[in-house]
């Protein structure tokens, strides 16, 4: 869930070049009633890891610190239901909620671009995608989002999870690439509201999102671009 400096992107794909379709063969009959038990499996292991993390003093850095399940399932029916563009993830951590991700993206025939730059994580995540099968869906970049956004275009979902104090930044960099009716949602809005006040305030008072605090989670903000012009940048 960190962002930082260099990336390395895991097949080969370009930042948000493989974001917006894919094969009709890789769709599913719907988000949540036929999870592969892989997924479900590599799932619960996670969930599990979660759990001790937070148990045990695992240092800051090394927990998973991932969203729970409802906040997944959450974000899989956002994303199933937003605009054709492209799908991206900031702070893919184990992979945890690029899994949930990933059920939409093959009920919609697209795909997800996540970003991740501690090393251990992205090499969990590697894992989690080649154990779950998810490598035709899902494209890992180790690395800065920042220093690869202004590579991306016509984002239609974005997933905000990443250190806190870039927040700000990311959401002034994705809500002018989002596409009309185009959705990003921050992580920890409740959970780190003290810290995370001013960005939600701007998000809020922002005359090209209307925005809104789910009480789900740790709180999610959901904010959806506005397709009024007079109303943009």
């Amino acid at each position: 869930m960190t962002l930082g400096h260099g990336a390395d992107t895991t097949n080969n794909a370009r930042p948000g070049h493989h974001l917006t379709s894919s094969s009709s063969a890789i769709k599913g009959p719907d988000v949540f009633h036929a999870i592969p038990e892989a997924i479900q499996e590599r799932m619960s292991q996670l969930e599990e890891r979660d759990r001790r993390d937070r148990a045990d003093g695992t240092a800051h850095l090394e927990r998973l610190r991932q969203i729970p399940s409802d906040t997944g399932r959450f974000l899989a029916l956002l994303a199933a239901s937003a605009p054709a563009g492209a799908w991206v993830e900031v702070g893919t951590s184990a992979g945890y909620s690029s899994m949930w991700l990933a059920l939409a993206a093959r009920e919609r025939a697209a795909s997800l671009t996540t970003f991740e730059i501690l090393e251990h994580k992205a090499a969990l995540a590697t894992e989690t995608f080649s154990l779950t099968g998810l490598q035709d869906v899902v494209t890992l970049v180790r690395g800065d989002f920042l220093t690869h956004v202004e590579q991306l275009s016509d984002i239609g979902f974005c997933f905000l999870d990443a250190e806190k104090d870039v927040y700000e930044q990311c959401y002034e960099a994705v809500v002018s690439k989002l596409v009309p009716g185009g959705l990003l949602v921050a992580d920890n809005v409740i959970s780190h509201e003290s810290e995370l006040r001013p960005m939600i305030e701007r998000a809020i008072g922002d005359a090209r999102v209307d925005a809104v605090v789910v009480p789900i989670g740790k709180g999610e903000l959901v904010c959806r671009r506005n397709s009024d012009p007079a109303r943009g940048d």
